[in-house]
């Protein structure tokens, strides 16, 4: 078996598995799947962290760990079913691109408020 990839879908690939990622790792709606492996840990007298209590809740809060993973998933169902995979990859796919975009827009927009609220108290 000869793997065929262009480079477009390549990048679409990339995009949908570091969405995917961060939706497992980071978001809030998948916080029901993370919550069961995590357990509260006292850090400080005012402050708590949630932290892995198995190994399966360390695959599920670490960035790299949880890319591996998505990436061999998406990556199998790419060559499995690429029927159905090409839905999923490409929503993943411009999820993920506007993650990244929003990412550099949304830093540049609180940066701009920031230096305006200095700004004005140097005045």
């Amino acid at each position: 078996m000869e793997l065929e990839l262009t480079w477009m879908a390549f990048i679409m690939l990339i995009l949908a598995s570091y969405r995917l990622t961060h939706l497992i790792v980071f978001d809030k709606i998948t916080e029901f799947i993370r919550k069961p492996f995590l357990t509260k840990k006292k850090i400080s007298q005012k402050e708590t962290k949630m932290v892995p209590k198995s190994k399966i809740g360390y695959l599920l809060t670490c960035y790299w760990c949880a890319g591996i993973w998505s990436a061999i998933f998406l990556g199998m169902i790419y060559l499995w079913i690429p029927d159905i995979a090409q839905y999923i990859i490409l929503v993943l796919a411009i999820a993920g691109g506007q993650a990244i975009l929003e990412s550099f827009v949304g830093v540049n927009i609180k940066r701009t408020a920031l230096y305006d609220e200095e700004a004005k108290e140097l005045k």
